[in-house]
């Protein structure tokens, strides 16, 4: 699980990065559940905040650059 305050000393192209990596991990996650191979649930859950936690600071960053 990231912290956030670790994402927020990512660049903004880190955290695209880390954003698409967590994307696929879910898709990857989301297919393991659907065939019965997942061992963890609970990751799924993990990965989805912390895709919003990311594109939280995202928006936060995109806000200051416009000010």
């Amino acid at each position: 699980m990231l912290k956030a305050s670790a994402v927020r000393e990512m660049t903004t192209e880190e955290l695209n990065n880390k954003l698409a990596d967590l994307k696929n991990e879910l898709f990857n996650l989301r297919f393991q559940h659907s065939t019965s191979q997942l061992d963890n649930p609970m990751r799924i859950v993990e990965v989805k905040k912390d895709i919003a936690r990311i594109k939280t600071i995202l928006r936060e960053k995109e806000l200051t650059a416009n000010k």
